[in-house]
């Protein structure tokens, strides 16, 4: 049985990590951390760390970067993994979570679905293939909520790809503001926000009278507690280290 707390567990995200912990046998929810303290579960929730009265086994927070000096402080303090899905994290928040993994075992990944990171490693692979011959572009698309632009996924995937090509690429994001052919050495990102689009990303290759795709839709955000849920698992015998769905995968496929 694995025992999480869940950060942030009263906001949209953290109620489906909730309801995802509880439809498993395996895992169990022994208390929420989140501002606003007050809530219908059947788990202690409270306002900060500080007040928690027992030692989970895995923290999952899909929280605020606020939350994250308190969360990590905890878990060092009791040798507890983390399963980090928060986004939004500055330069020094990410290294210390980087910090925090030399203690304890650190999943964190901008996108838990198990789909997005096959979609990544799928990438990857093209790109070792075509890259040098075919232009790149990814396309994503979100809600109208949705604040930042573009994805930290559609970073992820761009990042991903940048590691097979001979060269560092260009991220060009906008081309409205200038007028030149497209240079091999780049990729492109587009961000789309309309409606309640949950998640959407395409990967373009595009090549001399040829186009391969690449293409996930998240139909929910379900699937994004369902990838916390199964890293939380995954986790909690791990050793000290930094850990993401790319671990979680490799796992699977063998």
């Amino acid at each position: 049985m694995v025992n999480t707390a869940i950060v942030g567990c009263n906001g949209k995200m953290g109620c489906f990590v909730a309801q995802a912990v509880q439809s498993r046998e395996d895992c169990n929810v022994l208390f929420g951390v989140d501002a606003f303290g007050e809530s219908n579960y059947d788990f202690d929730v409270f306002k900060t760390f500080d007040e928690a009265t027992e030692t989970p086994d895995v923290i999952i927070d899909f929280s605020n970067p606020a939350a994250l000096d308190g969360m990590l402080s905890y878990a060092v303090d009791n040798k507890v993994p983390c399963v980090i899905c928060t986004t939004g994290f500055s330069k020094d928040q990410i290294a210390k979570i980087e910090d925090a993994s030399k203690t304890i075992p650190v999943f964190y990944s901008g996108n838990m679905s198990l789909g997005i990171n096959l979609l990544i490693e799928l990438s990857k692979e093209a790109a070792k293939i075509l890259g040098n011959q075919f232009d790149i572009e990814i396309v994503e698309k979100h809600h109208n909520l949705k604040l930042d632009a573009p994805s930290g996924t559609a970073l992820m995937i761009a990042d991903g790809i940048s590691e097979q090509l001979d060269e560092d690429p260009q991220y060009v994001y906008d081309r409205h503001s200038y007028r030149r052919k497209r240079s091999k050495n780049e990729i492109g990102i587009h961000s789309v926000r309309g409606g309640t689009i949950v998640g959407e990303h395409e990967v373009i290759f595009a090549g001399h009278d040829e186009v391969v795709t690449i293409s996930h839709q998240a139909q929910s955000k379900e699937v994004f507690a369902v990838g916390a849920v199964n890293a939380a698992v995954f986790l909690k015998d791990q050793k000290a280290g930094m850990y993401n769905m790319g671990n979680l995968l490799s796992q699977k496929m063998n």
